[in-house]
């Protein structure tokens, strides 16, 4: 699966973007999220709170519940406001 991390994101967790062999236990976007702060490190700060965050799976923007399968690209950024 491709991981890319926006913003805030990329900076926490310390990387733009990365290719990762997830359990197959994790099948949804909240369940990638609950596995990725399990790794320690920056993750745990960047997805303490993901209310605080949004996502796209294949480029579409998505709700957590949404499914993810190991050929996926999943982006995490947090929300955007204009002005």
């Amino acid at each position: 699966m491709k991981l890319i991390y926006f913003a805030w994101v990329r900076q926490k967790v310390g990387r733009a973007e990365e290719i990762v062999d997830v359990p197959r236990e994790v099948e949804t976007v909240g369940a990638l999220a609950t596995w990725l702060q399990s790794r320690g490190g920056g993750y745990v700060e960047a997805f303490a709170d993901l209310k605080r965050l949004r996502a796209a799976v294949n480029q579409e923007h998505v709700d957590f519940s949404a499914p993810v399968g190991p050929s996926d690209e999943v982006a995490f950024f947090p929300p955007v406001t204009g002005g």
